[in-house]
């Protein structure tokens, strides 16, 4: 698959899925915080298949394979 997630996005969605698995962990949001790992996973992959449907694509011309 080719990369479609860029740098802000990227960061953003390793933070957010973090935060979310760290809350779900200490009990604070309940089990539906480990959704966070869709976000953690797609941030590591650089790879969102939402944003291959849709057209989306946050990557700079330069970064893609």
């Amino acid at each position: 698959m080719k990369i479609n997630v860029g740098g802000i996005d990227r960061i953003l969605r390793i933070a957010v899925g973090l935060v979310l698995i760290a809350l779900a962990a200490t009990g604070t949001v309940g089990l539906w915080g480990y959704i966070g790992v869709v976000p953690l996973l797609t941030g590591l992959f650089r790879v969102c298949p939402l944003y291959s449907l849709v057209g989306i694509n946050t990557c700079p011309t330069s970064q893609r394979r």
